[in-house]
């Protein structure tokens, strides 16, 4: 298994015809956050693998995921009556959030700036996207919490869920069409949260108790933006650009079947996890709801990744991933009933296992292309070269 090979030959092939493609039209993008990014790329050192670059935002995003775990392990520390966050974790937080999007932004220019980009950079780069997911959410989710002025815990499951599938349609556009079509809610969700986490540190989260207008909560606000965004911006934009593709005859799959494949996955992930949390003997996710997320948004991460791999190699996805075999098996006994300790070992197994599956997969991956395209994921510099030299290599 160490040494196990998931990207197959035929998808190899398919790497080296690969030719990036991808439109952003949104204005804040555009205007703003492109010519910051262009002005911050320019202080980092050109010797400054773009991987690198990608890999500490990705550090940044678990490690504000960890802090807030730590600061608010049940998601109570900005209820009513409870013990809240220090001011200064949530300007760390929002901080932190803001660089971890920069250099986000920043990474891909420092490849072209660098004259390093290939496939692996792109792969790297939205692999860890996926798996940001879950950490983004969740690490929000701390502002409002749970408590008669938060959310509740299954409230912010079906919110995480609106999330993942508004990420994944993206990469399902381009499964179909062969252009990544950059998604509007991305960028204003990340300047808007790292705003809130500062604004929480200054005015406090007694302030999000009050109303927004009239009767309506802030926390009306915040779960409203997130479905507003995706039904009203996110799908209609996805579906338009799926038809443009069909009317242009430019679809790269042309039965349903096909098309929909890549949904297959993440649908049954959906049905087994909520299975799960209705079913549950001991209410697992009020017990455990971190773990919970964490457990469904790695295993989310490790489709998405699958179905990145398929589309930029132009090979078929694969119909249903085999982490979904022991969430089955889990979810059937539970139903036939276990002790509430029992289920939480389960949840408690099922996650390291898919953990390490994920790491394991990513890993491997990355070691297939560093191979293939003979580069260091890391470093500028090719296997070969001399090390004293200067020469730069393909290392995105």
């Amino acid at each position: 298994m160490a040494g196990y090979e998931y990207v197959s030959p035929e998808q190899l092939a398919g790497f080296d015809k690969y030719k990036y493609s991808a439109v952003d039209t949104n204005p804040l993008s555009l205007y703003v956050m492109h010519p910051f990014w262009n002005t911050i790329v320019k202080v980092f050192p050109t010797w400054l693998a773009p991987n690198l670059i990608t890999f500490s935002g990705f550090l940044l995003v678990v490690f504000n995921f960890l802090l807030m775990a730590y600061f608010d392990p049940d998601f109570y520390a900005s209820a009513p009556g409870h013990k809240h966050a220090p001011d200064w974790v949530w300007i760390v937080v929002g901080i932190l959030n803001f660089i971890a999007y920069t250099l986000d932004g920043v990474d891909g220019k420092q490849a072209r700036r660098t004259n390093s980009s290939t496939p692996l950079g792109e792969l790297f780069d939205h692999g860890l996207d996926s798996w940001s997911c879950v950490y983004f959410v969740v690490t929000v989710y701390s502002i409002f919490g749970r408590g008669p002025s938060g959310v509740s815990v299954f409230v912010l499951y079906l919110l995480l869920w609106v999330v993942l599938f508004s990420f994944i349609l993206s990469h399902w556009e381009k499964y179909n069409t062969g252009i990544l079509f950059l998604p509007w809610g991305y960028d204003i969700s990340q300047v808007t949260i790292s705003f809130v986490y500062i604004v929480t540190a200054i005015v406090g989260v007694e302030a999000w108790y009050e109303p927004f207008l009239f009767n309506f909560l802030y926390r009306d606000l915040f779960t409203a933006m997130i479905i507003g965004c995706a039904l009203c911006v996110t799908l209609p934009m996805s579906l338009l650009n799926f038809f443009r593709s069909y009317k242009n005859n430019t679809l790269k799959h042309n039965s349903v079947y096909e098309a929909m494949v890549p949904f297959f996955s993440p649908c049954l992930l959906f049905i087994l996890s909520t299975a799960w949390i209705l079913q549950s003997p001991s209410d697992i996710l009020e017990i455990h709801p971190r773990l919970f997320y964490f457990m469904v948004g790695t295993a989310f991460a490790n489709i998405t990744c699958q179905l990145i791999v398929c589309q930029m190699s132009s090979t078929r996805c694969p119909t249903l991933n085999w982490l979904l075999v022991p969430l089955f098996l889990v979810v059937l006994v539970v139903n036939l009933g276990v002790a509430s300790y029992v289920e939480s070992i389960l949840l408690y197994t099922l996650t390291a296992v898919f953990t390490l599956a994920h790491i394991h997969y990513g890993v491997r991956v990355v070691k297939q292309l560093s191979n293939h395209f003979q580069i260091y994921p890391f470093s500028l510099r090719k296997p070969n070269s001399d090390l004293g030299t200067e020469e730069k290599s393909i290392g995105l």
